[in-house]
């Protein structure tokens, strides 16, 4: 009988842990929302859905991007997405993002993070 249970704990413990769902998005996020969404299969508002976009390549999805960003063959990660969140119209002139900037470094990395959950 010892004999099953070890075997037993052993088999629950290699189970894959599901994954846990993303946090809550930080405040800073909330300027993001009036043109983006960022739940699983939502659907793209003005601008593309976010959800997935980390580690993505720019213009991934069948939004009608700009030829600018299609050119620019970017893929976002911490770095081009901090880029891109200071000054998107800067890193890739052309682009359809009106959004002027996001000049805190802190809240341009916590937006980062909470992206960064969202697959």
């Amino acid at each position: 009988m010892k004999r099953l249970v070890i075997v037993a704990a052993a088999a629950i413990s290699a189970a894959p842990a599901l994954a846990a769902p993303p946090a809550s998005p930080p405040a800073s996020f909330a300027r993001c929302t009036v043109c983006h969404s960022a739940a699983k299969d939502a659907p793209a508002k003005i601008g593309p859905n976010l959800w997935g976009v980390y580690g993505a390549k720019a213009a991934r999805t069948k939004y009608n991007y700009s030829t600018a960003l299609k050119g620019a063959k970017l893929q976002w990660n911490a770095e081009t997405l901090d880029k891109w969140m200071t000054a998107p119209m800067t890193m890739v002139p052309g682009t359809m993002m009106s959004f002027p900037g996001l000049k805190d470094p802190a809240k341009r990395a916590e937006i980062i993070a909470y992206l960064k959950q969202l697959h």
